[in-house]
């Protein structure tokens, strides 16, 4: 059997060390244990639909649900028969945006907003603690694990040279703040594709989103410009100097485009989004999230390397993910407009189009990312 879970979240800045992430839990109306809300696929709904509507009922909250599920979990569950069958849960990531004042089952379920450490240690299913735990920076496995096919003299010669690097490494100044700087520019980055999903949300509001995103995009500038003045002046750089200025490229784009499909929105005056277009800031969302938690990992490669390759698989697949949402919107949008209102075919065109180019940008980070791995892990 299969259910589908979601997994609301927000970025917190009061929450602590585990990269200011909270989740929301709420209770079970049979035995009042914490859990995530969740439930059967309804007919006719695809899997995220379901997942989202769960939140909306169980939890009262609503925002952008990346439609790639972020992994699966199992338990058992008694049934009326007295059968004991197992459930496979998939949980999709939602970074909520909207928490209702009433919503369907408040009376029969309390909900709560826990740290992500706390979060994990309320959960009964095993399964699904170690997916929460997954979701935390500080929980990350950062211990890179050596090839069976190495040899031990291989191994305790890569050790010997290691720690020589390091020893030399100590000698030598240590200039440039770059790791902060690339953390304060995924950060910007976070925060303009949250912008970038309320904007996609539709309401009254849009103005104030699009605002938003174009201050975000000045402010990621700055630390662009920052990360290259540095670069020119700093002797000795954590990682060459191509690959610096190559990795704060690729993330400045990210937010370049989101500024760009921010403008087209205004200049074409658009209040309403189709679902596809939505489907796909939910996924700008997702990567946003598993960028500024692969950032700061790249303060020590050697350990996290495992860790940022499966960061980046994940972005890579939501962006494969993307293509086909981006590919079934065109096609909604060909049928229903494509005769009958010409024009606004070709400006939802150019929407899908801004927003392919935001979750290609992020798998070029990812790219970026998997190269320094490559490089120095």
């Amino acid at each position: 059997m299969r259910q589908i879970a979601a997994l609301p979240y927000r970025i917190d800045a009061a929450a602590g060390a585990d990269g200011a992430i909270c989740v929301m839990l709420v209770t079970s109306r049979g035995t009042g244990r914490w859990i995530i809300p969740k439930g059967n696929i309804g007919m006719g709904s695809t899997l995220p639909e379901a997942a989202a509507q769960e939140a909306e009922e169980e939890g009262g909250v609503r925002g952008a649900l990346c439609p790639v599920p972020l992994g699966t979990y199992r338990y058992r569950k008694r049934r009326g028969s007295g059968a004991s069958l197992m459930i496979d849960v998939d949980v999709f990531p939602l970074a909520v945006t909207q928490e209702l004042p009433t919503w369907k089952e408040q009376g029969e379920r309390e909900r709560r907003w826990f740290p992500l450490a706390e979060a994990a240690t309320r959960i009964d299913e095993p399964d699904l603690r170690e997916l929460l735990r997954s979701f935390a920076p500080s929980q990350f496995r950062v211990a890179v694990q050596q090839s069976g096919a190495r040899s031990a003299a291989n191994r305790a010669s890569n050790q010997k040279w290691g720690t020589m690097f390091a020893w030399f490494q100590r000698l030598l100044p240590k200039t440039g703040n770059f790791f902060e700087m690339f953390e304060a520019h995924a950060a910007t980055v976070l925060a303009g594709a949250e912008a970038t999903a309320r904007l996609l949300a539709g309401g009254p509001s849009a103005k104030e989103h699009i605002r938003e995103i174009i201050e975000r995009e000045h402010d990621a500038d700055t630390i662009t410009r920052d990360v290259l003045k540095t670069v020119r002046k700093t002797f000795l750089t954590p990682f060459d100097r191509g690959a610096i200025t190559a990795l704060i490229g690729a993330l400045d784009n990210t937010i370049d485009e989101m500024q760009a499909f921010a403008n087209a929105v205004d200049l074409y005056d658009v209040d309403m989004f189709e679902p596809e277009m939505r489907d796909m800031a939910a996924i700008i969302v997702d990567a946003a999230r598993v960028t500024a938690e692969a950032i700061p990992l790249l303060r020590d490669v050697a350990r996290n390397g495992d860790r940022l390759h499966e960061l980046t698989e994940r972005v890579i697949r939501i962006e494969g993910h993307a293509d086909e949402i981006h590919a079934a919107g065109l096609k909604r949008s060909l049928q229903k407009h494509g005769t009958s209102d010409t024009l606004r075919f070709v400006v939802e065109r150019e929407l899908y189009k801004h927003l392919e180019r935001i979750v290609d940008a992020f798998e070029d980070v990812a790219d970026e990312v998997d190269g320094i791995v490559i490089d120095h892990a």
